[in-house]
């Protein structure tokens, strides 16, 4: 199982504490395809509404702290993990 997961704060205040990110679940997917797809839909979802908020999405396992996939709002740029090297590989 895939867990998708949005983070979505509000633009930190210059001289402030930066703000507390919310975490909400999309859903969870019988394969990574899937909860990437779902993640890519709320993106578009989220740039069509053109919210001054700054999100980011992720993919992961369900029960894992290391995403497989991340994408954010401010690039609208895509990376995995490669797991070989530890590395974020942007996705062309």
């Amino acid at each position: 199982m895939f867990q998708t997961v949005r983070f979505v704060e509000e633009e930190a205040i210059p001289g402030r504490i930066a703000p507390v990110p919310t975490e909400f679940e999309i859903g969870r997917y019988s394969s990574e395809h899937l909860a990437v797809a779902a993640a890519r839909a709320s993106m578009a979802e989220f740039f069509a509404s053109r919210r001054p908020e700054y999100a980011w999405w992720i993919v992961r396992q369900d029960g894992q702290q290391l995403a497989n996939w991340i994408a954010d709002s401010r690039t609208g740029r895509e990376f995995v993990v490669d797991l070989t090297t530890s590395r974020l590989v942007e996705v062309a």
